[in-house]
């Protein structure tokens, strides 16, 4: 069994998943408000009680790395490998940046397209976070320096810089959505394709952490390690 947990913002979620049948067995997504030290564990808990399912039966993790808050995405962590040092024996583990997450639903359809997806997320303070997904991306997992971070002038700016056709997804606020009324008018090769509030469920990340996993790009607890990103 996988287990998936994703609490890097304010949107925790938690997942089992069986890689062998591909089937996604729980999920549970709430708005964790900062909570996630006194709910996470809880939750896992009662995810597998209520599926009849031992701790000792999960033989891998995945976790959302960041970016995100620093609080939530050090818990994540930090439950990620305490639940590994706590079994009899070491499961595999995958960290995955968040943004993959939220780009994981639509990279199929993607690549189909030759499109582009900007996965975005907000920083806090009226920065924003994003990355850039070309077709074919679907084992990307782009490092520090291969994020966006800024205000929404600069994530405006690259942008309006890139000439493919882009697909948007990602965390909406009325001020993306204002600057993204201008860029869509400008350019015909960008769309809006999902931008809601808290789009990340750790299905997904159950999902892409099990190709990882049979990709040979397990990490250790020492490669385990959070992505903080700095304004430039």
């Amino acid at each position: 069994m996988l287990l998936a947990l994703d609490t890097a913002t304010n949107t925790a979620s938690v997942a089992l998943y069986d890689p062998a049948a591909n089937q996604l067995l729980a999920e549970q997504t709430w708005q964790a408000r900062r909570r996630q030290t006194e709910e996470t564990v809880p939750v896992i808990q009662e995810m597998l009680a209520r599926l009849e399912v031992d701790m000792a039966q999960v033989s891998a993790l995945a976790v959302t790395t960041g970016p995100g808050s620093f609080t939530g995405v050090r818990i994540g962590v930090s439950v990620a490998k305490g639940i590994a040092l706590g079994l009899e024996q070491m499961p595999q583990l995958i960290g995955l940046p968040t943004l993959c997450v939220t780009a994981s639903p639509f990279l199929a359809p993607a690549h189909a397209a030759g499109t582009t997806i900007c996965a975005f997320l907000q920083a806090g303070r009226g920065r924003y976070n994003w990355a850039f997904f070309p077709p074919g991306s679907q084992l990307y997992r782009p490092a520090a320096d291969e994020h966006g971070f800024g205000k929404i002038e600069n994530f405006r700016s690259e942008l309006m810089a890139r000439a493919e056709r882009i697909w948007l997804v990602g965390e909406m606020t009325p001020e993306v959505e204002t600057a993204m009324e201008a860029i869509l008018t400008e350019s015909a090769g960008m769309m809006v394709v999902d931008a809601t509030s808290g789009t990340r469920r750790a299905g997904a990340l159950a999902r892409l952490g099990a190709l990882h996993l049979a990709a040979g790009h397990a990490d250790d607890l020492d490669s385990l390690e959070p992505i903080y990103l700095r304004e430039p």
